[in-house]
């Protein structure tokens, strides 16, 4: 659990840094379950001849790295969400164990559970980032879970349902994140509105409505957490270094609440009140995703945000 001052220190700075949350041997789960994962992908790729090299003796990243320079498709099917548009009934996505375990790991819903009490529903809002060198980013990538990330508030990508909902986003690092390498910057306390954003290639805040010169970077070290406000302005810059720099965003609110995203799949992950309600099996939840993925493809488009580029605060 957080302390008194940890307590008083996110409610006044908007954000709280805690280290040392994740267990290691989780995140080496969760590390073994994505290379797992690319090993099926690269070898389909490899036999439909999208990729030439062989697989034999190729790591992670270097498997990552060819199918970049490839011009394939490699983050869609390793993110944990799907994406806010053109939804097939075959859109990749992951949901796999280890991810699951780190959705509920209970170092990190006891942290939540100190800022907002013990009964908390996992929101679909959630994201994997592995961010490679940004001389390294296509031109015209534009996805914040693989460049840069604009400025933004938490409570500006969900929908207006959610704008009372009581939440928190938690992003976790899975290796260190530096300076260098584009770690988070947040503003030091969190607004008290939420300020208009623009649909710019990503959903940020308008152009001169923030002035962020007393922006922190914040710098941690894999296995620790960064927990944000959802008032609390805060992007990630570029990775300037020669490797990846890798972490998860997932967000919890109080149960009965809504997600801001209620077209995609939320489920209890904590509850004092009635413990039977919580949702302890992975294989569940794919289903659940997989089963949002089919009504998205098969229905009328629900868009993730709320704003439109002909705003007037966007001109």
């Amino acid at each position: 659990m957080l302390t008194d001052a940890q307590i008083s220190q996110f409610h006044a700075q908007g954000y709280l840094i805690v280290e040392d949350v994740i267990d290691r041997r989780l995140l080496e789960d969760v590390k073994a379950e994505y290379a797992a994962l690319m090993d099926r992908l690269y070898a389909a790729w490899f036999a439909g001849g999208d990729v030439t090299t062989a697989p034999e003796g190729l790591d992670f990243w270097s498997k990552l790295e060819i199918a970049r320079e490839a011009g394939l498709e490699w983050f869609q099917p390793m993110d944990i969400s799907l994406p806010h548009e053109n939804i097939t009934e075959d859109t990749p996505f992951h949901c796999g164990p280890a991810v699951f375990d780190l959705l509920t790991h209970d170092p990190v819903l006891d942290r939540v559970e100190s800022l907002l009490g013990g009964e908390l529903t996992s929101t679909p809002i959630q994201h994997v980032r592995i961010k490679p060198p940004q001389r390294k980013v296509p031109k015209g990538e534009m996805r914040a879970h693989i460049g840069t990330t604009s400025w933004h508030q938490d409570r500006g990508v969900g929908l207006p349902e959610a704008d009372e909902t009581e939440m928190v986003t938690v992003w976790i690092a899975a290796n260190d994140a530096t300076v260098d390498n584009g770690c988070l910057q947040v503003m030091p306390s969190p607004l008290p509105k939420m300020l208009p954003h623009c649909p710019q290639g990503q959903t940020s805040i308008a152009p001169r409505l923030l002035d962020t010169s007393d922006a922190v970077h914040a710098e941690v070290s894999a296995g620790s957490i960064i927990m944000i406000h959802p008032l609390t302005p805060h992007c990630a810059g570029p990775n300037m270094t020669n490797g990846h720099r890798w972490s998860f965003d997932i967000r919890y609110n109080v149960t009965g609440q809504p997600t801001g995203r209620a077209q995609f799949p939320e489920f209890v992950a904590r509850s004092r009140k009635d413990p039977l309600s919580v949702l302890r099996d992975w294989q569940t939840w794919q289903e659940m995703w997989i089963a949002a993925r089919k009504t998205a493809a098969t229905s009328e488009h629900i868009p993730q945000h709320r704003w439109q580029a002909d705003s007037p605060a966007c001109a």
